[in-house]
């Protein structure tokens, strides 16, 4: 599943003057029923909404006064995320006239014209609270206390994640929380500004609307809906001014090319990706090659072989993403450790959503064609898998015919694509198309029947990080740059740029221009350093004459090379 929680707005949304129809508490309990999980999100202070709504047991969380408190209404445990209203604060308010007031665990609320007073007292207090308005009640509340941080606060407790919530709502107040969820919706009698800037609008109004959004999640997990969604998507390339990019679930996808070809850049790049939408990710490492991504915790070395409870515990965290390194545990039996572990990333994907991705290196050692039996331990229906490996054909099938993308460097492009193509019985595309050049790979998204087509990739800012202290700080050895002079009569040896700009700030004009005429330094930048953009700078300084080119040359170098991150 990828929805697991429907997290719902009252008023207006499931409650029409304050009465909820039982037909939508009776939708709400099929939901809870399919394993999913309800959280009502309210601006209504607790006690009053318990008198008001007599199934409030219907949901698992009850995020109220607009994010202040959570509430669990089978332990009938409260607890609040702010501090409550200043002292004098009410008071105050009370006495420059403003009436109706209500005062919650953390909330003060009253309704308009009285905004101006609400606003001028926390001003003239010097407090540090924040308006709120909805359909014309004004709530003061904590900074940064929101409908927003009220929901996460009640996933932290179910151990969910944003990415896997589905959030309705009405009013102003619940663009907080609905900008969050991984799929927003607005329900038919909401504001005109929140169906604008949420990713679906319902048919029907309140509950109707909840309860066709219901019935919409139990027929097929809202796939319909969100496949129209791109604000998720992660980006892996583009193509001229278009971006190239992944849908966030149910698409596998195979990384696959000779050695050295730059798979493992790819994979770091696209994992970078996911990261930065927050997603959760498991990534299956069985050579110890990607230890040093950021924001992962690695389990297992040389020395340690990870255990599945261990691996599964750390991934109870949706905050945490996992690196599994099984370079303890023996090429032979790591087929096995899979065979253990993919069962129970499957029931955790079940009860949670979560990992969101599944990402598989070496696939070839861990998922053979020789496999028995792979349906049982790999199911056709897995989504959001990545496999990277050098042979196509050395994976299992049933795992292969699940991919609809493929992703190969330039380098043996046109064999890969009909490796894999040949693996699975596929008709084979015209892999010839634009031919991508050194630096380029090639995708083929071969469900959407489109021809594989060369692209950019993007550039991991790690990778980006070994390249440029690799060329500012290492050592070039036969790419060298040689100051020697017009006559020869210097030897000065340049192995990485921070030196070649310390001996440039110091050389003496004629050498310096003698190299800069002939071109030597465009040359050096382009064909040694690989950065066309400085050697189109050098060539075009040269043309404002050698002093001015030697200034220009050594701040380029220090800005793109020596800055700071």
């Amino acid at each position: 599943m990828r929805y697991v929680a429907l997290a719902v707005d009252f008023d207006g949304t499931i409650a029409k003057d304050g009465e909820v129809p039982e037909h939508v508490t009776d939708a709400l309990h099929r939901l809870r029923e399919s394993g999913r999980r309800t959280i009502l999100v309210t601006g209504r202070e607790l006690p009053e909404l318990r008198d008001t709504f007599a199934g409030i047991s219907v949901f698992d969380r009850v995020v109220a006064e607009n994010g202040a408190v959570v509430f669990d209404p089978d332990r009938r445990e409260t607890r609040t995320l702010g501090e409550p209203p200043p002292s004098g604060f009410v008071e105050t308010l009370e006495r420059r006239g403003v009436d109706p007031i209500s005062v919650g665990s953390v909330i003060v609320a009253t309704w308009e014209p009285h905004e101006t007073i609400v606003l001028e007292t926390i001003r003239d207090l010097g407090l540090g609270l924040q308006i709120v308005f909805n359909k014309g009640a004004v709530m003061a509340l904590p900074s940064g206390v929101d409908k927003a941080t009220g929901l996460a606060a009640a996933l932290d407790d179910l151990g969910l994640s944003m990415h896997n919530v589905v959030g309705v709502g009405d009013a102003e107040n619940d663009h907080a929380f609905l900008e969050r969820c991984e799929l927003s919706v607005a329900v038919g009698n909401a504001l005109d500004a929140l169906k604008e800037r949420c990713d679906h609008v319902t048919e029907g109004e309140r509950g109707d609307a909840v309860i066709e959004l219901i019935e919409a999640i139990l027929e097929d997990d809202l796939r319909s809906l969100d496949e129209r969604v791109g604000r998720h998507d992660i980006p892996i390339g583009s193509v001229g001014e278009d971006r190239v990019t992944l849908r966030p679930y149910r698409s596998n996808v195979l990384v696959a090319g000779p050695s050295g070809s730059g798979k493992s850049t790819m994979v770091a790049a696209f994992v970078e990706g996911v990261l930065a939408q927050r997603y959760q990710f498991c990534l299956i490492d069985p050579e110890g090659d990607y230890e040093d991504l950021e924001r992962a915790t690695v389990l297992g070395s040389p020395d340690h072989a990870p255990t599945v409870p261990e691996a599964i515990e750390l991934l109870s965290d949706p905050a945490r993403s996992l690196v599994l390194n099984l370079l303890g545990v023996r090429l032979d039996d790591r087929p096995g450790f899979l065979a253990s572990f993919l069962p129970r990333l499957q029931e955790l994907r079940m009860e949670s959503g979560r990992p969101h991705w599944i990402i598989v290196d070496e696939a070839h050692h861990l998922l053979p064609s020789s496999l028995q039996r792979a349906g049982e331990m790999l199911p056709k229906r897995v989504g959001s898998l990545v496999m990277v490996t050098v042979h196509p054909d050395w994976v299992n099938r049933e795992a292969l015919e699940s991919v609809g993308t493929l992703l190969t460097p330039a380098k043996g492009a046109q064999d890969t694509v009909t490796t894999f193509a040949s693996a699975i019985g596929a008709d084979l595309p015209d892999a010839t198309g634009p031919s991508a050049r050194e630096g380029q790979a090639v995708a083929w998204f071969r469900f959407l029947d489109e021809r594989p087509f060369a692209f950019d990739p993007l550039e991991p800012s790690g990778e980006r990080r070994r390249h440029l202290r690799k060329y500012a700080e290492g050592d070039l050895e036969e790419d060298a740059f040689y100051f020697r002079g017009r006559d020869g009569k210097l030897n000065l040896r340049v192995q990485n740029l921070v030196l070649f700009a310390q001996i440039a700030d110091g050389i003496d004009d004629e050498t310096w221009a003698f190299h800069l005429e002939r071109g030597d330094y465009e040359r050096w930048f382009r064909d040694a350093i690989g950065d066309d953009e400085l050697g189109d700078l050098a060539a075009s300084a040269a043309a404002g004459g050698a002093a001015d080119a030697r200034r220009t040359i050594i701040d380029a170098i220090e800005e793109r090379y020596t800055a700071p991150a």
